[in-house]
């Protein structure tokens, strides 16, 4: 045998990454350093943020010019004419169902819709209807309506529809735009939804002077009730006799004040957002949203549920989303709406109306079922240019990429052996390790901040705050947990080398380099699978949003391949190009950054109303939601970038610098130099007058103050006075949700309120046989045209409920723990008095241990002032709000109850 020279080329053994090596001579050469400048890695940084920052930007923040009446014309869209009705609207202030304010509202828009009627093209035929809608019940399976039935009574809503006046055909086929009038108690509602208001009125006066080339009719419904169960929605689809023509809906909403307004839900056919996209200017919506709303993550609900739950449409629904943090508070108002919210909205939704309101394949829509199971995948582009298509074409990419990324990563490793299983194996244990610190000390920081700062979400006012608190740890926690992993891998495949006939001619300080480099192309190789999983998951479960793992898992991927890889078995190892990272990530990031950054603001938003059971959830929950989100998405996005900072002198200043992000912004709060909140993004709080006699003895009264924001109302306290104690002590059942901390005081409570006005139930019949048992109550809630009441289902197998008329008739009811509450609501003439009949289950008769048990629980809510809530409200500081609910008290509650055995 011959034996090798030491530069003769080394065939016989295979590196860790499975392939033959070059010469020695050829490898001393290239792997003579495993550094990458710090400078480099600094600016990638850099760009990334910038980038990122950019299609935030660019996507979200950069709206259209506003118009003025005179630029536009009479059939165009002009945000300044919009902006009247917005004024108008906001002017009233609150404007709640059952108010004068209400009234004076609906009367304006009826009049605008008159004067839009005497102006509309000759060729057009524009009818207006005040539409006193019945008394209904309003049963929705999903979402926030499980073991609950709406009641609405003596709503009014005005209904404008605009038609071509010599086609015949046009009264069978109907678009319906829908918005609601009517506000919360504790807002003036500028966005939530005199905005929508105010662009449906605007449309309509543009679309009456196109209307006469229409196919279809359009619809304008400016509801009521929206707000106390999307009731405006259900009367209208159910008893207006127009509302049988009508094959596609639109709606209007806001949860939040003005910006992009962006289509949040859609389907289910596909028509309606493939024709949005052909034709809208400002194309804006994410089905991410949607599948965060449709999942119950977001704890909202709109009239679009109504369309497609009871009238059966599919359609599309918009939302305004900026500044989610004054959703439902006193800061919904004019001041806050940015300019060019409007005329977003308006543009795109006149395009799209002028569009399907002419085309003669809108009646096909409601009818194809085929289409409803292939539902719509969305998203836009710098809110420039939308992609829509269709689940079945996902389905077929996604199998497509799955499986050829499983027969790459097989071939990998069959070529590669058991070195090449077990360096996959360490660096994917890198990404686990990389999720651990990340999460770890992300989690750290949110239980920490209840204890060194006056409020556990310090960072509602200034959300940039989450970078220092939340980003900051979560990226520095990322790095260390890749790190070490990477120091395993490297120290693996390093001893690999030691057995390898090359290592006898290789110095140490090659080898080492070379373990380096090859750990780095395995960690990001890594990141290629975390997503390859991620996609794989998604696909099963057919999320529409896995579009997201599809674009992070192939442009870097295609990247690595195009300027990495090689099929020369002849390989010596090197350092990861620049242009590999920048060119793989280009896309990901600009599809998907500016949704990472939209998201953390909307979850930093809700973190003031994020305790729908005050006290209920512990303080820390809310700000440890948001630091798993942020250290997700540096884990999810990152993963590449970090890879290439292992053999970069710049660790330490990445870390120093992360180190003094956080540092500047946990000094911020601990001193209290930004202050939670402002006066323009408010604390959620109540005040409300409780009158009890849920105890059959006399009424005890006192005002509560709770807050659905986390967090102790001591600074609040201090600030009011008035005798008040807060603890866990006086946990109040408001039927619809429980305060389990609060604050109370009972001094000089017995002033605005009187014994008449405390609602009664009363049992006037009490029939039992051995198969059944039947009890009749009779309900007076006085002066309340709102109230809630909860029905014991474990003991009740049915009821029905009357005023005269039935309102609900027996049949199966949801529960939810136990109860089934009925939330009823109506205007200044609706009943209040109401006969209920409970159908007992076959343990009805047992009640000889249920002395205590409740039966029914009752809440009537009065807006209404007492003197001790007028003079609270007068010292609430500032930076609190009132903030309201279908489910939330009014100033003034009463509360009673009736006990199993009465």
């Amino acid at each position: 045998m011959r034996n090798r020279s030491k530069n003769s080329p080394a065939t016989s053994k295979e590196t860790s990454d499975g392939v033959k090596p070059v010469d020695e001579t050829k490898i001393k050469n290239v792997v003579v350093t495993a550094k990458r400048s710090p400078y480099a890695v600094l600016a990638l940084f850099i760009l990334v943020i910038h980038g990122i920052w950019a299609v935030h930007h660019y996507q979200f923040e950069n709206l259209p010019e506003p118009l003025s009446a005179d630029q536009v014309g009479k059939r165009g869209f002009s945000e300044e004419s919009a902006m009247k009705h917005v004024k108008a609207l906001t002017q009233l202030g609150p404007h709640p169902v059952g108010s004068d304010a209400l009234e004076l509202g609906l009367q304006y828009v009826l009049e605008e819709a008159e004067k839009i009627k005497t102006t509309a093209h000759w060729e057009v035929d524009v009818d207006v209807d005040l539409f006193h809608a019945s008394s209904g019940a309003n049963i929705l399976v999903g979402g926030l309506f499980k073991g609950k039935t709406l009641v609405y009574s003596d709503l009014k809503h005005v209904v404008l529809r605009i038609s071509p006046k010599y086609s015949s055909e046009e009264v069978d086929s109907a678009i319906l735009v829908s918005s609601h009038i009517d506000t919360v108690f504790s807002a003036e509602g500028a966005g939530d939804c005199s905005s929508c208001v105010a662009v449906m009125l605007e449309l309509a006066r543009g679309i009456s002077q196109w209307a006469h080339g229409f196919k279809n009719s359009v619809i304008f419904l400016f509801n009521t009730g929206e707000e106390e169960g999307l009731n405006g929605a259900h009367s209208f689809i159910t008893q207006h006799p127009w509302s049988s023509s009508i094959h596609m809906a639109i709606d209007l909403e806001a949860m939040g004040i003005g910006g992009a307004s962006a289509i949040f839900q859609t389907g289910p056919n596909p028509w309606a957002i493939e024709n949005y996209a052909l034709v809208a200017k400002y194309p804006s919506g994410q089905i991410l949203a949607q599948d965060l709303f449709t999942s119950g993550v977001i704890k909202s609900a709109t009239d679009f549920q109504v369309y497609k739950e009871v009238g059966g449409l599919s359609g599309l629904d918009f939302a305004y989303a900026d500044n989610t943090a004054v959703y439902h508070t006193k800061n919904d108002k004019l001041k806050l709406l940015k300019p060019g919210s409007l005329q977003h909205l308006g543009e795109n939704m006149l395009a799209f109306l002028l569009h399907t309101a002419s085309s003669s394949q809108l009646t096909k829509m409601a009818s194809n079922e085929k289409t409803q199971h292939d539902p719509a995948i969305y998203f836009d582009i710098l809110g420039t240019y939308m992609v829509v298509f269709k689940q079945s074409l996902a389905n077929m990419l996604y199998n497509s990429v799955i499986m050829q990324s499983m027969m790459i990563w097989g071939t990998s490793i069959l070529m590669g052996g058991s070195t090449s299983a077990i360096s996959l194996s360490l660096s994917f244990f890198s990404i686990l390790l990389m999720w651990i610190f990340s999460l770890s000390f992300s989690i750290f920081v949110a239980f920490i901040l209840p204890f060194i700062s006056s409020s556990p979400v310090p960072f509602i006012s200034n959300p940039w705050l989450v970078g220092g608190l939340f980003l900051s740890p979560a990226f520095l926690g990322a790095l260390t947990g890749q790190h070490i992993g990477y120091l395993i891998l490297q120290k693996y495949i390093f001893k690999k080398m030691e057995n390898l006939s090359l290592s006898l001619s290789l110095s140490h300080v090659v080898k080492q380099n070379w373990a380096k480099l090859e750990a780095e192309r395995w960690l990001y190789k890594s990141g290629l699978l975390q997503w390859l999983i991620i996609l794989v998951v998604g696909h099963y479960f057919k999320v529409g949003s896995s579009y997201f793992a599809l674009v992070w898992l192939v442009s870097p991927a295609f990247a690595y391949g195009l300027l990495e890889a090689t099929l020369s078995p002849n390989r010596a190892p090197k350092a990861l190009k620049t242009i590999t990272l920048i060119f793989g990530l280009f896309i990901p990031f600009l599809i998907s950054g500016g949704m990472f950054v939209r998201l953390a603001g909307t979850v930093v938003g809700m973190g003031v109303r994020f305790d729908r059971n005050p006290g209920g959830n512990p303080e820390w929950l809310g700000s440890l939601l948001l630091a798993v989100y942020i250290s997700a998405v540096v884990c999810l996005s990152l993963v590449y970038l970090i890879s290439y900072i292992h053999i970069s002198g710049a660790k330490k200043f990445i870390a120093i610098g992360s180190f003094i992000v956080f540092g500047i912004s946990l000094t911020s709060v601990i001193s209290g130099i930004i202050p939670p909140f402002t006066e323009d993004i408010s604390r959620a709080v109540n005040v409300v007058h409780v009158v009890d006699t849920s105890a059959n003895k006399e009424p005890s009264s006192y005002i509560s103050l709770f807050s659905t924001t986390p967090g102790k109302l001591t600074k609040e306290i201090e600030h009011i006075g008035e005798g008040f104690e807060c603890g866990r002590e006086k946990v109040i059942d408001f039927v619809t949700f429980t305060a389990s901390y609060s604050c109370w005081t009972e001094g000089n409570s017995v002033n605005g309120w009187s014994k008449s006005d405390i609602p009664t139930l009363n049992v006037e019949n009490d029939n039992s046989t051995t198969d059944e048992r039947l009890t009749q109550v009779t309900i007076d809630t006085k002066e309340s045209t709102r109230w809630s009441l909860a029905i014991n289902t474990n003991k009740i197998e049915d009821f029905r409920l009357k005023d005269g008329e039935e309102l609900i008739q027996t049949g199966t009811k949801s529960s939810a723990d136990g109860w089934h509450i009925i939330q009823y609501s109506g205007g200044k003439n609706a009943s209040r008095r109401f006969g209920l009949t409970l159908y007992w289950g076959k343990n009805g008769t047992q009640v000889e241990n249920d002395e205590n048990e409740l039966l029914l629980k009752l809440r009537t809510d009065v807006d209404r002032l007492t003197p001790k809530v007028k003079r609270v409200l007068e010292k609430l500081p500032s930076w609190c709000s009132l903030f309201g609910k279908s489910t939330s008290p009014h100033t003034l509650a009463f509360i009673s109850n009736l006990r199993v055995n009465f």
